[in-house]
């Protein structure tokens, strides 16, 4: 029997150090504004308000906490010495490329938080969750400790979770989470077909791979993540993203695709073998037909997709079709704008668009889909977790006000070695924990 079920995003708050270090190698947005002088007050709130617009049209909404930030452990992991604040100063007077490294609140951008697989596609009808490595960034590898930690935490009854560690840290299993994963379906509820996007292959150095940019994801990652997950073959496809694509900015593959439902919307340089990956989708799903919103480079050429985050969007489910929620970039760029106006009279499958203010992330580099981690729960599920984290305007309001007590409004380069900042951050968290009902999750708090 088919169980009723929703798909509920988990957005990630932008933490408290929020900042420009471009660090991030391929993405060209986080390049281009490196040092630029950051807002991390407004960039919360911008957040919050993305998921309390959702959460009043209906959606369930979920809140995955920032990391702490800096992260002195892993600055004492690499030789620096004394206490918190001689270990600051440190590392700002040697190496302050570290220092900005542990300092990334990069954790807001959720999509790279994990993978997850839905019970209906599971061989123990269990939900899987399997934090991502991260491991082609040095800032974003030491994400995944505390990820597994919350996700733990909120999804703790093991009657219905199951939780894997991230994979080797090795290149040949670079993983980079949900943001390389999309799962098609006819109902959530139903099994569906969940599709693995990788950009090379770890093992096979003769194969396709991008000359200018690396490729995050490799295959062999995403092959273990389905066998860790329990999923069958009839459950999976493998696609190869696009070398050209990934040389032209677009290092996941939520810059160039999303899918919900039985829609996939995508860009014609998304994938090395389009045809047969459709093929292999269409023949896979069921419950419904493939429906696809393919974009020509014609209608959008690549660098303004990139530039415009087109596909980092959300596509959501309305009652009359599906809902494309794309950042404020997207009617700021002429061919974009002018293929969402065609879009919406093409009476296709996506029949309305909304636009999104997350300004202070997209100039780092990750739009609206970056910003959350989608997990299909039926009932059961859904009420087994940490109703703590589910935003209500409760919530919201206390969220509101923690980050307007707790935030600064600037943040330059040269501010992520005050000592006061690291004091700054601890107590917000150690406050936030206790909002959200997740115990001890920091590792100042252990």
């Amino acid at each position: 029997m088919v169980k009723h079920a929703v798909e509920v995003n988990f957005d990630g708050l932008v933490g408290p150090t929020h900042n420009y270090a471009g660090l991030s190698w391929g993405n060209v947005a986080s390049r281009s504004n490196v040092n630029a002088v950051s807002n991390p007050r407004e960039a919360a709130l911008q957040g919050l308000a993305k998921m309390k617009r959702l959460a009043d049209r209906g959606y369930v909404q979920g809140v995955l906490p920032p990391h702490e930030r800096p992260h002195i452990p892993t600055l004492r992991g690499l030789g620096f010495e004394g206490d918190d604040r001689q270990v600051l100063e440190q590392a700002r007077r040697k190496a302050p490329g570290i220092l900005a490294s542990v300092s990334s609140a990069s954790a807001m951008w959720t999509a790279n938080a994990a993978t997850v697989s839905p019970s209906a596609d599971t061989a123990d009808h269990r939900v899987h969750f399997t934090p991502a490595n991260l491991n082609a960034k040095f800032h974003r590898s030491i994400e995944h400790a505390v990820t597994g930690r919350t996700l733990r935490s909120i999804f703790a009854d093991e009657s219905y979770f199951a939780h894997h560690p991230a994979l080797p840290a090795v290149s040949q299993f670079g993983d980079e989470g949900a943001a390389n994963h999309t799962r098609l379906c006819g109902r959530y509820g139903e099994p569906g077909v969940e599709l693995f996007v990788y950009g090379r292959e770890g093992f096979n150095e003769s194969a396709p791979a991008p000359r200018r940019y690396p490729a995050r994801q490799t295959l062999e990652a995403s092959q273990a993540i389905a066998r860790l997950h329990g999923l069958t073959d009839r459950h999976v496809v493998f696609a190869q993203q696009n070398p050209e694509a990934i040389d032209a900015g677009v290092f996941h593959n939520d810059v160039i695709a999303v899918g919900n439902g039985n829609t996939l919307f995508y860009h014609e340089m998304a994938f090395l073998e389009e045809q047969r990956v459709l093929d292999e989708l269409s023949d896979r799903l069921t419950g419904a037909s493939l429906e696809t919103v393919r974009v020509s480079g014609a209608e959008v050429p690549i660098e303004d997709a990139v530039a415009s985050y087109l596909f980092n969007s959300q596509l959501l489910n309305t009652p009359d079709g599906m809902l494309l929620a794309v950042p404020g970039e997207c009617r700021e760029t002429p061919s974009v704008s002018r293929y969402l106006d065609e879009l919406l009279a093409s009476n296709g499958p996506i029949t309305s668009v909304e636009v999104f203010d997350v300004k202070q992330s997209m100039r780092n580099g990750g739009g609206p889909a970056c910003l959350r981690l989608r997990v299909a729960l039926n009932d059961d599920e859904l009420h087994a977790l940490n109703r703590g984290v589910i935003l209500t305007d409760d919530l919201y309001q206390r969220l509101t006000a923690w980050v307007e007590a707790h935030y600064r409004d600037q943040l330059s380069h040269e501010d992520l070695g005050d000592p006061m900042l690291l004091e700054e951050v601890r107590k917000a968290l150690d406050e936030l924990t206790g909002i959200l009902g997740l115990g001890s999750i920091y590792d100042f708090q252990l």
